[in-house]
């Protein structure tokens, strides 16, 4: 590996193998355009790291530098690790894709959701995308209380006819299915991996979260309907009037864990090196695996304005919105990061950063990498 310099980004660290320069380069660039605040970049192939890069500033003055403990909020790209923890699940046996969630959360069984299997829930078909009805903003830290209005709540759409993009309530839906079966919350499921990757944090590791700039705007969610309103743009429809500090503490698992981008890559990679982290004993079978990625639903989204193709948590890239190969999966997170997920390559990738842009999906500086790095292969 050679250490990361360049003269184009402050504070530059890291490392990357010689064959992959032209990432390094790449990473420069979105910072020498002025892109960037702060930002990392790693990539694991064949469970070695080929790429681990960092630089610029955690804080909006400009005085503190993204160093090696720096974590930032990666909002959906939580999604990805969702997706993880339940092929755990149904590597060890407690979890079927394909049994319905009322089997392992008997209260669900309400209101028309008798039906829906884990994989539908998985996969944004289950109809549940947001609340409709006016709700305290504050819910969304109180892990009791979404779940039990889930648990009533009546499906927005026919579950398994539609995807639409479940933005909070997917944390909650997926969580609360993961909890029946482990035991244990979806915060402490992460602490396993022993990586700088959380979901509900403690004070000291409040402390090395970055400043999270917004949006210069809006993003584009196309051409409204009743679905996007109420997912997106109702003042319930994400926390609201809690303290920074509470948000940070609660367990929100579909959009507020915090990491670094080489704890996403690794904890990714089971998907693509045979189950395995790196040359231990496999987390995942090969059996949970594939069903982890087979297509659930292909279409519009309801609420996302994009035709997409969803495996039980990840997108399938038919859109290259995750680089060239459109057999490769990932996930984004609002305002810019996101995960590659490529069983083909034997590759994962991820972005975060604290500058956020308007884009859904898609962001041109995370695209500029990953092109990078698949241009070297």
């Amino acid at each position: 590996m050679l250490s990361f310099h360049d003269a184009r980004v402050p504070y530059a660290a890291g490392a990357l193998l010689p064959a992959f320069a032209p990432v390094g380069d790449a990473f420069a660039a979105n910072f020498k355009e002025g892109l960037e605040l702060g930002a990392c970049f790693a990539a694991m192939i064949d469970g070695e790291t080929v790429v681990d890069l960092r630089g610029g500033f955690a804080d909006r003055a400009k005085e503190a530098p993204w160093t090696e403990e720096t974590i930032a909020c990666v909002f959906s790209s939580s999604k990805a690790v969702l997706k993880l923890l339940a092929a755990r699940e149904a590597s060890a046996g407690r979890l079927d894709y394909d049994v319905p969630v009322s089997a392992y959360w008997p209260e669900f069984a309400q209101n028309g959701k008798e039906a829906i299997t884990v994989a539908q829930l998985l996969s944004h078909q289950a109809g549940l995308c947001a609340f409709t009805e006016e709700t305290p903003p504050e819910i969304w830290i109180d892990w009791d209380a979404v779940a039990a209005r889930l648990q009533t709540m009546a499906p927005l759409w026919r579950p398994g006819t539609a995807h639409g993009y479940h933005p909070q309530t997917y944390g909650f839906l997926a969580g609360e299915v993961l909890r029946r079966v482990s035991g244990r919350t979806v915060g402490a499921m992460v602490r396993d991996f022993d990586l700088q990757l959380f979901c509900g944090m403690k004070d000291e590791e409040m402390a090395r979260a970055a400043v999270m700039l917004k949006p210069p705007r809006p993003p584009d969610l196309g051409e409204l309907n009743q679905f996007r309103q109420a997912a997106f743009l109702k003042p319930w429809s994400a926390a609201a009037r809690v303290r920074p500090k509470d948000w940070m503490a609660a367990e929100i698992p579909a959009s507020n864990m915090h990491a670094d981008a080489r704890s996403l890559a690794r904890a990714l990679h089971p998907f693509v090196n045979d189950g395995r982290w790196h040359d231990g004993d496999p987390i995942l079978s090969q059996g949970a695996i594939a069903a982890a990625l087979r297509e659930r639903s292909h279409g519009d989204d309801l609420v996302l304005p994009f035709r997409l193709s969803w495996a039980a948590g990840l997108m399938r890239n038919i859109n290259h919105h995750f680089g060239p190969n459109e057999n490769a999966y990932g996930h984004a997170g609002f305002g810019g990061s996101c995960v590659v997920i490529d069983p083909e390559k034997r590759l994962t990738a991820a972005y975060v950063m604290n500058k956020m842009s308007p884009y859904l999906v898609g962001d041109p500086r995370a695209l500029r990498l990953i092109n990078a790095l698949y241009d070297c292969l």
